[in-house]
């Protein structure tokens, strides 16, 4: 008998047939699911043999993408290293250890600056570098890491993107109603998507109308006031489904939420609007009901105000009109 199960930034798939247990790690579904296949069927015929303890050193990219998700990155708050291996491994993952070069990493730095912003390469690029290096260091690969011989692109000027008239309405039309409900409780709450995907509900208090975050991106714990939006939000997603085994408030994947959310903008015909920028808009938009920057804080998280300001973007328009 076979499962296949998303749990940690991966794909577990679990085999128990004829006496024999045997579990695997894999980015992709598409490759658990084949594993699993084959497995089966060199078990049913008797040819599976039990691997060793000790992991084999690995011959690709690929394969030390997979084993940094399952032995590093589950232990990282952080949702992004996940997605950006994922987006590696479809990019480079077939690449052997011997042949990687800067030369092939730079190739793939300029396709990849064809698609995406320069941030989001640089994101990718820096986690492709600490994979090479904890390989290097921690698991004793005779490698170099070529990603420091290469050009990075310029970060440019920081994002302050904000949703423009009609792309909030026509956004959540696109989006199916799970989805949207994430959408409408970060617009309500300036709460990271790591921190909404992570929420629990014996740490959200509906009657105080607070929800705690044990352990943010900073390190620190806080108490997110929730409004008359976002209690909405909470409302309907308990009386939508039943509360999940592992107690999350939302039951989503960050992959799977960053698929839904490419769909809908395409569909959508909304152009350079990542979800992070979400954050940026519900932070302009309790700056105007809390213009205290030390009680916006509170509720945004940011221990440092010029951080702050990278995210409060009131328009110019806005500002025009309070000078009268």
């Amino acid at each position: 008998m076979a499962s296949i199960r998303y749990r940690s930034n991966k794909w577990q798939a679990r085999i128990k047939r004829n006496g024999v247990i045997v579990e695997k790690s894999f980015i992709n579904k598409r490759d658990a699911e084949k594993w699993t296949r084959l497995t089966e069927a060199d078990i049913e015929r008797g040819d599976f043999i039990v691997p060793e303890l000790q992991t084999s050193q690995a011959k690709t990219l690929g394969e030390l993408f997979t084993r940094y998700l399952e032995e590093v990155s589950s232990t990282h708050r952080s949702e992004t290293t996940g997605i950006n291996l994922l987006s590696l491994h479809r990019a480079i993952g077939e690449v052997s250890l011997p042949e990687l070069n800067a030369q092939t990493i730079a190739r793939w730095r300029d396709d990849r600056l064809q698609e995406v912003q320069p941030q989001s390469v640089l994101r990718e690029l820096n986690t492709l570098s600490s994979v090479l290096n904890h390989a290097r260091r921690e698991w004793c690969y005779k490698l170099v890491n070529p990603c420091v011989d290469i050009k990075r692109p310029s970060q440019g000027e920081p994002r302050t993107r904000r949703l423009l008239e009609g792309e909030e309405v026509k956004l959540l039309a696109e989006l199916a109603p799970h989805y949207g409900r994430v959408v409408r409780f970060a617009l309500a709450t300036a709460m990271r998507r790591g921190e909404i995907l992570s929420l629990v509900w014996e740490n959200v208090d509906l009657k105080m109308r607070v929800a705690c975050l044990p352990l943010t991106k900073n390190g620190s714990s806080r108490r997110v006031p929730l409004s008359t939006s976002a209690i909405a939000v909470l409302n309907e997603q308990q009386s939508e489904a039943e509360k999940h085994i592992d107690g999350r408030v939302f039951n989503l994947s960050p992959i799977a939420l960053d698929k839904a959310w490419r769909a809908a903008c395409q569909r959508a015909k909304i152009t350079d609007l990542h979800f992070h920028d979400l954050r940026h808009e519900a932070t302009s938009r309790l700056a105007e009901k809390l213009p205290n920057i030390l009680e916006l804080s509170a509720v945004t998280g940011h221990k440092d105000l010029r951080m702050l300001k990278r995210y409060h973007h009131p328009r110019a328009e806005d500002l025009a009109l309070k000078l009268g």
